[in-house]
C-alpha cells in the first residue's frame, strides 16, 4: 500500500489532522511526512494470550483438551448467550526510511492504529494500540501489540456451541491459523509539524507486508 509521489499532494484533501500550513517550507515538510507514512508497511505476525471466559487456549487443540470444570464454564456461558474472549494481535511494522535512495533516515512514531477486526471476513470489534510506538528507519520489523476483547457469541452464535469453541481454538489454540484474521486499519503518526492520519484504510493480513 504505497503511494507514488504524484499521488501525495492530492491526498492533502483527505481528513488529516495537522496544524496550519503557513509556508512553502511547512508544506514540503508535510508532503515529506505523508510520503514517509505511506512507506510504512504492516503484517499480522501472531495471535497470543488467547482466552475464553478466562480459560487460556494455548496448548489446546480440541474440545477434549478442556477440563470438566472448564467445559462446564463454557457451556454455562454459551447458555447465557455470551462467550467473551481476550487476546493480543501482534503486528509487525517495517519503516524503510533508512537514509538510502536520497531521503533522510526517519524514525516514525506510531500514535494510533485504529483497527477493525475481521474474522473469516466478518467485521467485528475495534481495537487500537495503547501507547505510542517508535518504528526506527532501519528496515527491521518492529512488533506492535493490539489488545482485543470480543464476545464471540455476538458475532458467531449461528455456529452453535461446538462451532464457537472450534473457532476460538482455530484463532488462539495450539494450531492457530492467523490467515482467518485480518485488520482493517488506519495508522496515524506524529511528525515535526503535528499528527498525521493515513488518508485511507489498509488491510493487514498475515501472508505479506502491506
Amino acid at each position: 500500500m504505497r503511494a507514488r509521489p504524484k499521488t501525495i499532494v492530492p491526498a492533502l484533501c483527505f481528513a488529516i489532522a495537522v496544524g496550519s500550513l503557513s509556508s512553502c517550507a511547512s508544506l514540503e515538510q508535510f508532503v515529506s511526512a505523508l510520503s514517509n507514512l505511506h512507506r510504512l508497511q504492516f503484517r499480522l505476525a501472531d495471535v497470543t494470550n488467547f482466552s475464553v471466559m478466562g480459560i487460556r487456549l494455548g496448548g489446546k487443540s480440541a474440545l477434549a483438551d478442556f477440563s470438566v470444570a472448564d467445559g462446564l464454564r463454557l457451556v454455562q456461558a454459551f447458555s447465557s448467550k455470551r462467550l467473551p474472549a481476550e487476546f493480543v494481535i501482534n503486528i509487525e511494522a517495517v519503516n524503510p526510511n533508512d537514509g538510502r535512495g536520497g531521503s533522510p533516515q526517519t524514525v516514525s512514531t506510531l500514535t494510533g492504529l485504529e483497527s477493525r477486526l475481521l474474522i473469516d471476513d466478518v467485521p467485528t470489534v475495534i481495537g487500537n494500540i495503547d501507547r505510542a510506538i517508535e518504528i526506527p528507519g532501519t528496515g527491521q520489523a518492529s512488533t506492535i501489540p493490539i489488545r482485543m476483547s470480543i464476545d464471540l457469541y455476538s458475532f458467531f452464535a449461528d455456529k452453535g456451541y461446538n462451532g464457537l469453541i472450534n473457532l476460538a481454538l482455530a484463532l488462539g489454540g495450539a494450531n492457530r491459523d492467523t490467515t482467518r484474521i485480518a485488520l482493517d486499519a488506519q495508522p496515524s503518526v506524529t511528525t515535526p509539524i503535528g499528527p498525521i492520519v493515513y488518508p485511507g484504510r489498509i488491510t493487514i493480513i498475515s501472508r505479506e507486508f502491506r
